[in-house]
């Protein structure tokens, strides 16, 4: 299986031209693609120090049982919902899994490092919500400054 970064003309008619030689020596093409870029740096830290902070104000877990919680509750719905790839393979090898096996599997498994900033954005609300009914304010780092 490839995979291919476009972001410029030349590499699209680069990718083009290699879908083209793939289909003339096989004539048969599985494709799949994400558009938008992938999440940015200050998303990715802001998320990690939400877990520290959910650890510190609820002490029934620690940053590590948290993120997992998120990824379970809040990531993984977002990618079932968005990418049909995950979505088959999360079903067959997860889903039947019991609650607590699947926080542990959690430890392992990517789903907020497999989103763009638009799925990790809609994961930052989503948990924030959540954790707001639980009297936790969770804020983006631009909110703080304001």
């Amino acid at each position: 299986m490839s995979a291919l970064t476009v972001n410029s003309d030349t590499l699209l008619q680069s990718a083009i031209g290699m879908l083209r030689s793939d289909y003339a020596k096989h004539k048969y093409l599985r494709l799949s693609w994400k558009t938008g870029k992938d999440r940015s740096l200050p998303q990715n830290s802001f998320t990690h120090a939400w877990y520290g902070q959910l650890a510190r104000e609820l002490p029934e877990d620690d940053e590590l049982g948290w993120k997992c919680y998120c990824k379970l509750h809040h990531g993984v719905p977002i990618l079932r919902a968005e990418d049909d790839e995950f979505r088959a393979t999360y079903d067959s090898a997860i889903k039947g899994l019991t609650y607590v096996q699947k926080l542990k599997v959690m430890r392992l498994l990517p789903v907020t490092s497999l989103m763009t900033k638009a799925q990790l954005s809609k994961y930052a609300e989503s948990v924030q919500e959540d954790f707001r009914g639980r009297g936790v304010m969770l804020e983006f780092p631009q909110a703080r400054s304001a």
